[in-house]
């Protein structure tokens, strides 16, 4: 990847603008100009500008725009300058349908709030999580390997499977630590959680580097992208990172989802640890959205967004450095990726919602069930897990109990259920394939029927 040309100095670019006598131009443009992106200087320069400008003139312009916007965050670079964000106008909407989409219930689809069928979308979402997080910083791992590591419960292979399983009890520890503050303590507990074992130098878990530890961000070739703070500046940096994250001491509000983004770009410019970084930062932006009520983030993936474009990623780090410390670059590309998950999210679920409909409306071609069980199917469809009795099937259809008996060990003998003793109680549970089994009774019952056509 490429570093992104640095822009002009404003100096330089008012200096021009004044001696050619264009000044009062670029003001007036500067003054109507509304953008749908945000636009670094090496994208402008290759665009065509408005009106009789020249590219140099339309970034002052869009500078000049900006400017009245922008405020400091408490995030400093290596020569003491802070770093300061605007919110574009397209933002706001981003921002209102981020609120609308994750922060509520009304708008969130049934199978996430329905207790039966959320911990299936949950664990999905974690394995998922855990699996392109690691991606992004090169384990080398398949999906199938990486989800039969993690739902099996057996030992990591090697260091692939290592982070894979590290990142995976992170994200369910981010969950129990919600409510808490963020502190320096709690950073290292999820960066030795992130970290644990997959280390060259096992203590650098849980700790910050040390001054003989470089921690330069370079390029496969060795070209530097980027350089930290030095590691005797780390503890006062963190204590700081942590009251902006809890919201002390900040004149201004600042909007959960643009606090949650800063803080992942904070961790991340800091470079407070010697390996393990990026998977740190993203967890601390699911803590921080967590903390600020955004509840739906358990069953998000931001990371399988973020690895199907990791040089947009990186790239939007390199803008807000070449820029004059403007993270906006940051919270616009991010702010891209949160929406794209949350679509990606509703998706898979009417995805998964519609091939329920499909199972559904095949049932009845199965004729070897009666209305009772096919209402009892239908319910276990829609709540996996859910446990029957006998008294239960006898109540909900008002039949005898030897009737209702006789219903429950015919789904037994088909392989869609099996009893089970919990106590003193026989217990019906559908079985985790019962959408497979139930089209593959159909394909049977199909095939029986043209036996019988036939003969």
């Amino acid at each position: 990847m490429k570093i992104p040309h640095k822009p002009p100095t404003f100096e330089q670019l008012t200096q021009e603008a004044g001696n050619m006598g264009r000044f009062d131009k670029v003001l007036s443009v500067s003054r109507t100009q509304h953008q749908s992106d945000y636009l670094h200087w090496d994208k402008l320069r290759r665009k065509t500008p408005p009106g009789d400008l020249n590219n140099k003139e339309w970034w002052l312009a869009t500078k000049l725009s900006r400017l009245g916007n922008l405020r400091n965050v408490e995030l400093i670079d290596r020569n003491g300058t802070n770093f300061k964000f605007l919110i574009p106008d397209f933002i706001h909407e981003t921002l209102h349908k981020i609120d609308l989409l994750t922060g509520g219930t009304i708008t969130v689809p049934e199978p996430i709030t329905n207790q039966n069928t959320k911990d299936k979308y949950l664990i999905r979402s974690l394995i998922e999580e855990a699996i392109t997080s690691s991606q992004l910083e090169g384990a080398a791992t398949t999906r199938e390997v990486a989800k039969e590591l993690i739902k099996s419960g057996r030992k990591p292979r090697d260091t692939s499977e290592r982070m894979i399983l590290n990142n995976f009890l992170t994200m369910q520890r981010i969950r129990q630590l919600r409510d808490r503050p963020l502190t320096p303590a709690l950073i290292y507990q999820v960066h030795k959680l992130v970290t644990e074992k997959t280390l060259p130098n096992p203590d650098a878990a849980g700790r910050t580097r040390n001054a003989d530890e470089p921690c330069v961000v370079t390029s496969d070739t060795g070209k530097v992208y980027h350089e930290p703070p030095p590691a005797d500046e780390l503890e006062v940096r963190l204590k700081r990172m942590c009251d902006f994250a809890n919201s002390k001491h900040n004149p201004y509000f600042i909007h959960p989802v643009i606090r949650a983004i800063i803080l992942h770009f904070w961790l991340a410019y800091d470079h407070p640890f010697v390996d393990g970084n990026g998977r740190t930062a993203r967890a601390l932006f699911y803590w921080s959205m967590l903390n600020s009520g955004y509840w739906l983030f358990e069953f998000i993936s931001i990371s399988t967004i973020l690895r199907k474009a990791p040089v947009s990623y990186a790239r939007s780090f390199l803008y807000t450095e070449t820029d004059d410390n403007d993270v906006t670059y940051f919270i616009v590309a991010q702010s891209k990726v949160i929406v794209r998950s949350i679509d990606e999210l509703y998706k898979y679920i009417e995805r998964k919602t519609e091939e329920l409909r499909e199972v559904e409306s095949h049932l009845k071609s199965v004729s070897i069930f009666n209305n009772r069980q096919l209402h009892l199917i239908k319910h276990a469809l829609k709540h996996p897990g859910f446990q029957y009795t006998i008294q239960s099937h006898k109540k909900s259809h008002n039949v005898a109990y030897q009737t209702a008996r006789t219903d429950l060990l015919s789904m037994v003998d088909t392989g869609l259920f099996e009893f089970r003793k919990i106590g003193k109680a026989l217990i019906l549970i559908p079985l985790k394939d019962l959408p497979d089994t139930l089209l593959k009774l159909e394909r049977e019952s199909a095939a029986s029927q043209l036996d019988l056509k036939s003969k």
